[in-house]
């Protein structure tokens, strides 16, 4: 079992290497919805310190990218191998040709977000160099084991985080302040969208280099669910930080470890499963719900 962690610092990420084994950085110019845009400086020394404890790095590179950005991208796929990352994410087809007309090489997992849903869209991409790939977090229970069992490279699943579930190019947050006349610097992280008939949707909404991304009104938390993960061959975990700062989400990566040594160990019960979810509410962010998303649902009520 392999846990992945997005870092927002650099002492963030120091604690965070005490339990995951990934972490997961970039800058928004390549990757999409990080809790922090780091520079090649910070990149690289991340990657130093990551090396130094044992552990690894994956770097984003999974933006859709227009012809103003895909050209600057073969320079940064160049710092990445000089700077010693040891995989990153890519969405784009584009960047995966550039790496193949200039022999780059640099493992790679495929992440097109919503798009991989299935075992042959992974193998698809393994065919074509793919070391692994992201799956979607809009799938059930059932979808996911079908693709563990049929995907010919590992796939890592969302076990802790939030599920975006919109992303436009458009400036939107700068717009609707340019409407009303305000300023919006600050509160592009802290904005969100409710139904008027809904008053419990919170759907947390930020705008950053790649356009405007909406979050479902709840945060994903498969505390009950590591063993069939585990059972079901699906062995590498995201914990995503993008909401939850500090030593909050160094305490949730902790709790997750924890309960993974469980499950190695062949200890892991309903009590286990009880205690990890109460220690990540303990320490999620207040006014953010929690659930286990599409996970338990029916494939066939789906629509």
């Amino acid at each position: 079992m392999e846990l992945i962690a997005t870092a927002e610092s650099m002492g963030q990420a120091e604690k965070l290497l005490e339990n995951v084994d990934t972490l997961y950085i970039g800058e928004d110019e390549f990757g999409l919805r990080l809790p922090k845009s780091f520079s090649r400086t910070e990149q690289k020394e991340m990657i130093r310190l990551a090396h130094a404890a044992g552990r690894k790095v994956t770097v984003a590179v999974n933006a859709l990218l227009h012809n103003d950005r895909i050209q600057d991208v073969l320079p940064y796929l160049e710092f990445l191998v000089e700077a010693g990352a040891d995989a990153m994410t890519v969405g784009d087809p584009g960047v995966i040709h550039l790496m193949a007309q200039h022999e780059i090489q640099l493992p790679y997992l495929y992440d097109a977000q919503t798009m991989v849903t299935s075992a042959n869209q992974v193998n698809f991409w393994a065919k074509r160099g793919a070391v692994g790939a992201v799956l979607a977090r809009e799938l059930t229970k059932e979808e996911l084991l079908q693709i563990s069992r049929k995907a010919e490279v590992p796939v890592e699943v969302l076990v802790y985080g939030a599920t975006c579930i919109h992303q436009s190019k458009r400036p939107l947050v700068q717009n609707y302040f340019n409407y009303v006349g305000e300023a919006a610097a600050g509160q592009e992280r802290t904005l969100f969208l409710s139904e008027p008939k809904k008053e419990e949707t919170h759907y947390s909404i930020y705008e950053d280099r790649n356009g405007t991304h909406i979050f479902a009104t709840n945060d994903v938390s498969l505390a009950g669910q590591l063993d069939v993960l585990k059972e079901g061959g699906l062995l590498r975990w995201k914990l995503d930080g993008l909401f939850t700062k500090g030593d909050a989400f160094v305490q949730i990566a902790k709790q997750f470890n924890e309960a993974r040594k469980l499950l190695e160990a062949d200890l892991w019960t309903m009590v286990s499963a009880g205690w990890l979810q109460q220690e990540i509410q303990q320490h999620h962010p207040v006014g953010r719900s929690l659930d286990e998303g599409f996970f338990v649902k029916n494939p066939e009520d789906i629509a």
